[in-house]
């Protein structure tokens, strides 16, 4: 709806919801601005910000992203920021096939996260929290890594500093140059991509700082035991030693490419259709699936 509405004559657009909600409300209004600026929608290079700004009042299931925005999760809060006019330029990621902007979105799972969220689909038909603690459990008990190439481009933050700088970063994040990036690979059980720089900012602690700063926190999640991976979950809603484990990893990014590893040239008539599976991914609570391989930034 909000991709076909002439956006021009309205001072802001307020969205009452959950996470899922404010991530398709803040998709629809950056499709529209892409339109507005004449951009082609598949433009994946330099998409232009949004327009108009974007309130947020939480009534969702999860309304992580109010929580971040304001502190807490408090209808009224949200509501008075509204109504007081209070602005704050906040990050969103982008989320790009090689030739195709798919989506825009705030954060984002891939792994164990996304496989969770794709068998809760599957069975709508239970209550919410049923639902979601059957999957947790279901996921863990069928726990498997995947193979993947994770390609990033560690945050320079001196270009954090100064507009005039933005065309070298933006030239930087478009180079394909080898010693410009970090690459690692592996078997990984879970890997997030998220605004904040920390995670831990998400769930507790505010920092208007860091939600604009063009950083994405990665944190990724290595093959480990199930009793090992179950204890990085357990702890990860805290503050304290979240992610002090030998097979958690945490990098402060500006773009991410996530590449699933198959042997293309090795390909036989029993693993051509697996080759082929689709993979899921969890953004902001929705279900996205896509075969090849997905640039962040």
């Amino acid at each position: 709806m909000l991709k076909e509405c002439d956006l021009k004559s309205f001072n802001g657009v307020v969205c009452v919801g959950g996470d899922g909600t404010a991530s398709e409300v803040a998709h629809g209004i950056l499709l529209r601005a892409q339109i507005d600026a004449g951009r082609d929608s598949d433009d994946i290079l330099e998409p232009v910000k949004a327009q108009i700004p974007l309130g947020i009042i939480p009534a969702g299931s999860t309304n992580i992203l109010a929580h971040t925005l304001n502190g807490v999760q408090h209808i009224r809060t949200a509501a008075l920021n509204i109504i007081l006019g209070h602005l704050q330029s906040v990050d969103i990621c982008s989320f790009s096939s090689p030739t195709k902007l798919l989506r825009f979105g705030f954060s984002a799972m891939f792994g164990f996260g996304s496989r969770t969220l794709a068998f809760a689909e599957k069975h709508r038909w239970m209550p919410s929290n049923q639902r979601n603690f059957f999957a947790v459990i279901k996921t863990l008990a069928r726990l498997k890594s995947e193979d993947c190439e994770l390609s990033f481009l560690p945050l320079m933050r001196t270009q954090q500093t100064a507009p005039e700088n933005d065309g070298k970063k933006q030239e930087r994040l478009n180079s394909d140059s080898q010693d410009q990036q970090d690459r690692i690979q592996g078997h990984f059980l879970n890997c997030i991509d998220d605004i904040s720089e920390d995670a831990k900012t998400v769930v507790n602690i505010l920092f208007e700082e860091r939600l604009n700063d063009g950083s994405i926190s990665l944190i990724v999640v290595r093959n480990t035991s199930r009793p090992g991976f179950i204890k990085h979950l357990k702890r990860y809603a805290s503050v304290k030693n979240q992610f002090n484990f030998p097979f958690v990893e945490t990098y402060t990014v500006e773009a991410v490419k996530v590449q699933r590893r198959t042997k293309k040239d090795c390909v036989s008539e029993e693993n051509v259709e697996s080759a082929e599976e689709t993979y899921p991914w969890n953004i902001d609570g929705d279900l996205m699936e896509w075969t090849s391989e997905i640039l962040v930034r």
